[in-house]
């Protein structure tokens, strides 16, 4: 088989409509270990490739290439969340942020992601199942006052007042998170200067 380039494993993942040849570009993918996120996620947007398939590349990326496992599952995810109305996939969306999860558990973002995906209309993904999702999430988070928050909004649109109150007290009470590495913190405005004092005018 030719060795392919990068460019043309990456027209492949846009372009191409034949499986076997996306096939055949994925494998010369993981065997020359690209490492390269972007790569892939042009691979789950090719719109020929079902659930199914989308499913075993991106098992297999992860195991392949573990360090690129937590950004697969959550484009996986974010993928069947985009498409679920047509082909009836959140709960493939609810399983790929759970994997995530699984990855790297003190991040929020696949917790706030999969809440985010909620259609109250159609109760899609199961709000029990979103709730019991994020209350697993507190407790691993390393700041969870946004998850304390979006839990109480999901108990309000499921009309449990006293859990509503609970969890928004709990969010409330909680400290943002520490200031993420790297990043520098804003620091406190100064305080405004006091005027002199005016002479009182005659009497």
């Amino acid at each position: 088989m030719q060795k392919l380039t990068v460019e043309e494993i990456r027209k492949r993942f846009e372009l191409s409509k034949e499986f076997n040849e996306i096939f055949d570009a994925f494998e010369q993918a993981i065997g020359q270990r690209l490492q390269d996120i972007e790569l892939y996620r042009q691979l789950f947007w090719n719109h020929t490739l079902t659930p199914d398939e989308i499913c075993l590349f991106g098992e297999k990326l992860s195991k392949e290439l573990p360090d690129l496992a937590y950004d697969t599952f959550m484009w996986m995810a974010n993928v069947f969340e985009v498409t679920y109305s047509m082909y009836d996939n959140y709960e493939l969306a609810l399983q790929y942020f759970k994997k995530a999860a699984s990855v790297r558990p003190s991040e929020p973002d696949p917790y706030l992601a999969v809440a985010d995906c909620y259609e109250p209309d159609l109760n899609i993904p199961p709000i029990d199942a979103l709730i019991a999702f994020l209350k697993q999430g507190v407790n691993g988070v390393a700041a969870p006052k946004s998850l304390y928050l979006k839990l109480a909004h999901l108990y309000e649109l499921n009309g449990n007042d006293e859990m509503y109150t609970y969890f928004r007290k709990k969010g409330e009470e909680t400290p943002p998170g520490p200031t993420p590495p790297g990043s520098t913190p804003t620091p406190p405005a100064a305080p405004e200067p006091t005027p002199p004092e005016q002479p009182s005018p005659p009497q």
